[in-house]
């Protein structure tokens, strides 16, 4: 079972995060990146008759046209990865975060609620949309902010803070209760019904990376910092850093 999402998706994106981190010095992470991203587009890239583009499974020699909401990291990733893609690929590279960025927000905007489920497929006449009941729940996930805040930052397009505006309308219409924020049980329903649960990743993520959406660059910028999986800010090893320490040693 080969996914993007749920139990493949750190992986690739530290393969990127680790070239990052090194400040560009871990030629391994690099080349495995986008020799993986090169893969993940050949096997997995498809695009719907109705023109989205969305990260299928490979489940048992055979391709789901399913993608889950945690496969929408991937639109910051490969837009974050862009910068160092062979010349005639960078273009790309930002193209596939900013098309992966508009079907995740066709998941949120073709529900009820406007909060995208846990996962939607594209089969049987449906596109970006959940027809089985037990991914039709939404539990405050991250993955389309995140993508929203990366895809913000690398082209400033205003539509991002637009989607992300949409996202915090509904967060605070549907999902808040008396003792903070609870999980939707079923998006397309037209009355919450609650899981009565506030997920540790909402705090650390989702919020995280709303106020980095609406806040100027210049607030963790990347040239200087990397988020890991989890939203936690790590420092880019500079090179000229050791130097500067062995100089003052």
């Amino acid at each position: 079972h080969v996914s993007i999402g749920g139990l493949g998706d750190s992986f690739y994106e530290y393969l990127l995060k680790a070239w990052l981190m090194s400040d560009k010095t871990d030629e391994d992470g690099k080349k495995m990146y986008y020799d993986a991203v090169q893969a993940i587009e050949t096997h997995l890239i498809r695009k719907s008759s109705g023109g989205l583009t969305y990260i299928a499974e490979w489940k048992g020699g055979l391709l789901e046209h399913k993608m889950g909401h945690l496969t929408c990291f991937a639109g910051g990733m490969f837009a974050l990865g862009a910068d160092g893609a062979p010349s005639d690929k960078t273009g790309h590279h930002i193209e596939l975060g900013a098309e992966i960025a508009r079907t995740c927000h066709e998941s949120y905007d073709r529900t009820r609620m406007k909060l995208g489920p846990e996962a939607f497929r594209f089969d049987g006449g449906v596109e970006a949309i959940a027809t089985r009941q037990n991914e039709k729940y939404y539990i405050l996930r991250p993955e389309v902010i995140e993508t929203y805040m990366y895809m913000w930052r690398l082209t400033h397009d205003p539509k991002y803070r637009e989607w992300g505006w949409e996202a915090v309308e509904a967060l605070e219409k549907h999902c808040r209760v008396d003792g903070g924020y609870s999980g939707i049980r079923d998006v397309y329903n037209n009355h919450e019904s609650h899981d009565d649960v506030q997920q540790s990743f909402f705090l650390s993520e989702t919020l995280k990376y709303l106020y980095l959406l609406f806040s100027e660059d210049d607030l963790l910028p990347f040239e200087h910092w990397v988020f890991n999986t989890e939203a936690h800010p790590l420092p880019v090893l500079r090179k000229d850093d050791g130097n500067k320490e062995e100089n003052q040693k």
